[in-house]
């Protein structure tokens, strides 16, 4: 292929077509701009197998019909504790202040919403309920720091409703004219002697027989689900993927007249990547796609990009459902306490894997236990009765005497004992539980149990775990800078491929959140320095769709 030929051109060119691809591509499609997306796959990323949980708040319309009372000044001061030094204040300050107006968005685009509210803490909420609390709002120092509010607003759909709101996003995409070029990969960014981004070189597999395109685009599926539950089957579907792409793909070359934008999400499918970045978090399953293999982040950083963040990884361990667990008290393998039980499961995860070699185990009485089975007959989804049956019954060891427990689970008694004994006396006393946590009831009713928690490739109770660290981007555009500070021109990164809001700590809808606020960020700013309308490629364009 002759430098400078190319088989297509656009205004902006989106790597990655999961919600902050499609997010951007909206953005500058509804702005005029000439959009190409390409996507590995057939789009939808980790976004589509996510639950579909957009964190936001500061009084949405969703909140107002559910009879919730939230501001943007509760929802800034109760993220500001989980988001720290992540994003700026200012940063911070916006994307709570336009919250509200991305429901707003999103509901524009044909995402549904309903106001019914979850009475119950719950690591995800039943096909009854699609608001909740999904972070620790209600727990201990955050509660005292903002009024909690519920603002976990969950995409209406059966199920894990990822695919409801990515559909939603990739049909609104579409109808703004912009171009998806799916069972397409990106390869490398093209450069001009300036060192502008000015195009894309890809694989396609638009030219393959039918049959090819087929056999992939039903392979990536599965290799994601039921993949993602069980590892193995997901990287050996994707290695016959992978071989088809090699077979039937043909070159491809993208020019962009305003830049390429980096969507192509994180790297938790990258196992050089994870050793790496983050070799503390072993056992996990990875929440994503065999598209999460790093390669929008690694594109940028050939660019000359920077990174920050590659060693955050959100790991979840929750103990809920039943709730009844939260009464409980989790230890590790010296009997003393790992955190607050009623922290979001991002928060117990990783005081798991920083401070206790990912070891833990949750102890309970006979009234817990009972209330607990009592629970599990209620609304769930099927994943959750999975996790609750598995810990009640075959991660549970049972004994008359907190020693005997101890002894069974392999545990120090001495320090058990201590732990029980600190937590009751504060309770005698009416002081607050030791760790901060709310929701405190003795544990005196035996038998007692200890079911083990710990963190290890297990199919019953799964730890799902994301990458949260990318390309570091300008705040107020979204585009890649350099170590040094300044711009790579025209290149821009959003969604998991960059750094964003949740990128030290995660709670449930805040990285589908920045997805689509960082993509839109993205997608506007891209296209700023076109004439698009006095252009006449525009008139063409406009004529043509």
């Amino acid at each position: 292929m002759q430098p400078g030929w190319y088989d297509l051109e656009a205004d902006l060119v989106v790597v990655g077509f999961g919600a902050a691809g499609a997010a951007a591509a909206i953005e500058a499609a509804s702005a005029g701009a000439d959009v190409v997306v390409l996507d590995r796959f057939c789009g939808g990323g980790a976004s589509k197998a996510s639950g579909g949980v957009v964190y936001a708040g500061g009084g949405t319309a969703i909140q107002r019909q559910a009879g919730v009372s939230d501001s943007p000044e509760d929802m800034y001061r109760y993220l500001s504790m989980e988001v720290g030094d992540a994003v700026s204040a200012a940063t911070l300050r916006r994307f709570c202040a336009e919250s509200a107006g991305m429901i707003e968005w999103l509901a524009a685009q044909g995402v549904p919403f309903e106001a019914s509210l979850c009475p119950d803490k719950t690591s995800y909420p039943s096909n009854r309920h699609y608001l909740y609390y999904s972070g620790s709002e209600r727990c201990g120092p955050f509660a005292e720091a903002a009024t909690p509010a519920p603002r976990g607003h969950r995409a209406r759909g059966k199920g894990t409703s990822g695919a409801v709101l990515y559909d939603a996003l990739a049909r609104s995409a579409r109808r703004s004219g912009v171009r998806v070029h799916p069972q397409t990969s990106a390869g490398s960014l093209i450069l001009d002697e300036d060192g502008r981004v000015t195009g894309v070189e890809c694989t396609t597999m638009a030219a393959a027989p039918h049959w090819a395109r087929l056999a992939h685009r039903l392979l990536s599926r599965y290799a994601t689900k039921p993949g993602l539950y069980v590892p193995a089957l997901g990287r050996a579907l994707h290695r016959r993927a992978a071989r088809l792409e090699q077979r039937h793909g043909r070159p491809l070359r993208v020019a962009a007249r305003a830049g390429v934008l980096l969507a192509a999400g994180g790297f938790v499918a990258n196992r050089e990547m994870m050793r790496s970045h983050a070799p503390g978090y072993r056992g996990g399953l990875p929440l994503g796609t065999a598209g999460d293999d790093g390669s929008g982040i690694r594109l940028g950083v050939r660019a000359g990009g920077s990174t920050a963040k590659m060693d955050r990884v959100s790991a979840w361990r929750f103990v809920t459902p039943p709730s009844a667990l939260i009464e409980g008290l989790l230890v590790d393998r010296h009997g003393r306490r790992v955190c607050d039980e009623s922290r979001y499961g991002a928060a117990i995860g990783e005081a798991m894997i920083t401070r206790h070699d990912g070891r833990a185990w949750l102890l309970i009485d006979s009234r817990i236990l009972a209330a607990a089975r009592r629970q599990l007959r209620g609304p769930a989804l099927w994943f959750q009765r999975m996790q609750g049956w598995y810990l009640l019954s075959t991660a549970r060891v049972t004994a008359h005497s907190l020693d005997e427990l101890a002894a069974r689970a392999g545990i120090d008694a001495n320090g058990l004992r201590a732990t029980v004994r600190e937590y009751h006396d504060a309770l005698a006393a009416g002081e607050p539980d030791p760790v901060g946590k709310s929701v405190a009831r003795r544990i005196d009713r035996p038998p007692y149990s200890l079911i083990d928690c710990s963190i290890r490739p297990n199919l019953g109770y799964p730890c799902p775990m994301l990458t949260l660290g990318g390309l570091v981007v300008d705040e107020d555009t979204g585009a890649v800078l350099r170590d040094d500070g300044g711009h790579v021109p025209g290149l821009y990164a959003a969604g998991r491929s960059a750094v964003g809001v949740c990128s030290n700590s995660y709670v449930s809808g805040l990285s589908l959140a920045d997805c689509v606020f960082s993509g839109r960020r993205a997608g506007a700013h891209a296209i700023t320095d076109l004439n698009i309308e006095g252009s006449e490629s525009h008139a063409h364009r406009v004529r043509s769709r």
